[in-house]
Formats: structure tokens, sequence, C-alpha cells
């Protein structure tokens, strides 16, 4: 004779009848089991947690015989289930890509911190040539986050209307006479050609205007001219200029950094060609001005025009003969060509 312990509810078609019966006697059991293993507050272990999650999903009306636990403690171990399970489908079985070794990612990172102007593509390419195999989507992945800078930037400006810049500036030399020169150059950005320079001592601003005159005789006129501050730039310059339909672009007050590239210009002379020399006059400058000038065109490649003069220079194959060296700008720079022998 079964004797009932706790309320009983009728069961849903799941499970009925004797079946049901059977199974209700077995969570009966399962409950005395475990009063009678522990003294004081009952322990469930994992076993009897296995049993009631299980219970739980063949059995409608286990709630009904549940004596030790509330329902919501066996949803619970339920979802804990879910969680283990899924964690251990999860587990990481030794495929995949591989790991990028600790050695590698410490060199990106300190690529990246030594030359904050590099990007992914530039550390790509030197673990490359360092002989390291590695995409150039994980090089990104472990570089360090930086801070973008606010949009428009001057960069954005450039790469927009680089076609129609042209920027102009003076720079100024000593002669062996201890007199100053002053040099006006117009430069192109388009293609980092020196449009035009003069040399004069005494630069005033009709002068100027009279080299943007000659810097653009034939209504060849760009639509923005960037420059400095400097009062050399007077009335009659911006008459000029306002003439011809160009807009002018100042920089701000004791920043040459906002006219970068006729500042790397100007730099480059100095570096490459004016501080091995003694200037003597006007007409010495400009000659040797002119040797560089011409250099710089034909010549000198340049980083930002994929390695090429401003002026295209034709690539010479290894079947044109022998490499000769030819003395440029007074000897102080060589250019390499193919020669037939």
């Amino acid at each position: 004779m079964w004797t009932r312990i706790v309320p009983w509810n009728p069961l849903r078609p799941l499970v009925s009848g004797r079946a049901a019966l059977v199974v209700d006697n077995l969570a009966l059991r399962q409950h005395l089991a475990v009063l009678h293993r522990h003294v004081g507050r009952p322990r469930l272990c994992r076993q009897d947690r296995i049993f009631w999650v299980w219970l739980s999903r063949l059995w409608t009306g286990w709630r009904s015989a549940l004596v030790v636990v509330q329902p919501d403690t066996v949803v619970r171990w339920h979802r804990q289930g879910f969680k283990l399970y899924w964690r251990w489908k999860s587990r990481r079985r030794g495929n995949g890509r591989p790991a990028v070794p600790r050695e590698v990612r410490t060199l990106i990172r300190r690529m990246a911190q030594v030359n904050p102007l590099w990007g992914a593509p530039r550390i790509h390419g030197e673990l490359l040539k360092l002989g390291i195999e590695i995409s150039q989507a994980a090089v990104a992945k472990h570089m360090p986050r930086r801070r973008k800078l606010p949009s428009p930037t001057w960069r954005a400006f450039l790469e927009n209307h680089i076609g129609q810049i042209v920027a102009v500036d003076l720079f100024s030399l000593p002669t062996a006479t201890l007199r100053i020169l002053f040099v006006f150059v117009a430069f192109a950005h388009d293609r980092r050609r020196v449009l035009h320079f003069n040399v004069t001592e005494h630069p005033t601003a009709a002068w100027t205007g009279q080299q943007i005159r000659e810097t653009f005789p034939w209504d060849a006129s760009p639509r923005f001219l960037l420059r400095d501050r400097d009062g050399i730039y007077g009335g009659d310059f911006v008459r000029v200029v306002r003439s011809m339909g160009v807009e002018q672009i100042l920089i701000a007050a004791r920043s040459p950094w906002q006219n970068p590239y006729c500042e790397r210009l100007i730099g480059s002379s100095r570096r490459e060609c004016l501080d091995h020399v003694i200037v003597l006059n006007e007409q010495h400058l400009r000659r040797v001005l002119q040797r560089y000038f011409a250099y710089y065109h034909r010549s000198r490649t340049h980083l930002s025009l994929a390695k090429d003069a401003p002026e295209p220079r034709e690539i010479d194959p290894p079947e044109r003969g022998e490499i000769v060296e030819i003395p440029v700008v007074g000897g102080l720079h060589p250019r390499y060509a193919r020669r037939a022998a």
C-alpha cells in the first residue's frame, strides 16, 4: 500500500498512469536517501543535481515532488550545466591560427612606440624583411591603440586638394662677404616640383608679387596658395594673388610645420647642397640652386612619389649595360645609370 508524503498533482500526458506513480516514488526515495546521508542540513552532491536536472526535463510534475530544495534552484542548476556544456564544447582543441610568439608581439609594440608615424603596413614590411612570417591583420591587432585626430585635418585637406595647391616661402643664406641673401621658392604639392625660384638681397612686397606673376604667367594659377604670415607678403603681393583668383591659406603664427612640403624642400636644399658650399653673390647662389633643382627634379627619388623623381625617371634594365656613376651638383651627388659598353 502506497503512502503519499507530499500533495499529489495530476500528471500531464508526458508521464501518466502507472509510469507517473513509479517516477513519483523514485523522486521520494531519492529525497529519503539524501536525508539519511547527512545529519543536520542536507547537502546535495553533483549526482543529486544531475538527477533533478534530468528529471525536470522528462517529468512535467517534478515540482510537486520537491522537498529538499526549491524549484528555482533546479532551474539554476540547469543553466549552470548549460554553460558548462558549451564551455566544454567550445574548448580549444589545438586547431585554428597559431598564437603569435611573445617576442614578436613585444617587437611590434616597440616598433610602434619608437616610430609613431609607422602604421601596420610599414611594420608588417619590416617584419617580413626580418624573416618573420606574420599577417598584416595580426600586426594591426597587436599594435597599441592610438587616439585618432579630429577630422578634418591638414592631411585630409592636402589629400583632397593636393593637385591645386602651391606653397611659397622665403629662406635666407649668408654669403662669403657676410651679406644676407633671400631665396623665394614656389612649390607644387602634386609632384613635389619647384615651379619658380629667385634670389635677392632686398625683398619687398612688390618683388614677391612679381615672383608670383612669373610663376603663373598664362592663366595657370592654382586654386590655393599656402604661405605664412611674414610681413614680406604685403599689400602688393595680396593684390596680385587676388587678381589671379587664387585663395590664400595662411598658416598659424610661428607654425612652420603647417607648410611642411616647402619646409622639407628648404631643409633638403640646405642639407644636400647649401651647407656644403660658400656662396659668393646672387649670381653664384642662383647657379648653385639651378643645378640642385635640376638634380632634385630629374634624379632624386622621393618616398611620397613611390620612389620616383618629380619628373618620372625611366628604369634602366640590366640589358642596357653596366652601371656608371655620373656626378651632378658639382660632384656633391651622383646619378647612377646604365651605359652600353
